[in-house]
């Protein structure tokens, strides 16, 4: 299996509001940079689609590193609330429902496709990868505002 490693970032101007995501893939010396815009989203869900874009640009099954800043992304696999809220039928453990559920679907079809590692990063410190992904996730926002 090839190797790639993904950082991600999300954002939004207001919560919910205009957002950006932002990502970085690497294999081997190939790095490419995409983003997007959303016109009325949440910074969760802008977390969520950096991925879902980055992953969704894989053209066979890969090991994954996947890097982001958002505790709400990583801590949903790396401390199984996923699957936990699969289990409860989309419930969370406070017995509301789960947002953003199409695009965690999205995210567990991808699971199943790859092999993939969720990392926890500092956002806004020294990590020039994820400053990278933010300055592409704002920069999307900003670009539609001067429009």
């Amino acid at each position: 299996m090839k190797r790639v490693t993904i950082y991600t970032d999300g954002a939004c101007s207001g919560n919910p509001g205009p957002g950006g995501w932002g990502a970085i893939l690497i294999y081997k010396e190939q790095k490419l940079e995409i983003s997007g815009y959303a016109e009325h989203t949440t910074n969760n869900r802008m977390e969520l689609l950096a991925p879902i874009e980055a992953l969704s640009r894989l053209k066979e099954p890969c090991e994954v590193d996947v890097y982001s800043d958002s505790s709400y992304l990583c801590n949903a696999f790396l401390q199984n609330w996923l699957t936990n809220w699969v289990r409860r039928g989309w419930i969370k453990s406070d017995k509301k429902p789960v947002e953003n559920r199409d695009l965690w679907e999205m995210l567990l079809k991808f699971t199943q496709m790859h092999l993939i590692s969720w990392h926890k990063v500092k956002g806004h410190a020294d990590n020039p990868l994820n400053n990278r992904c933010d300055e592409l996730a704002t920069g999307e926002i900003k670009r539609r505002r001067s429009k």
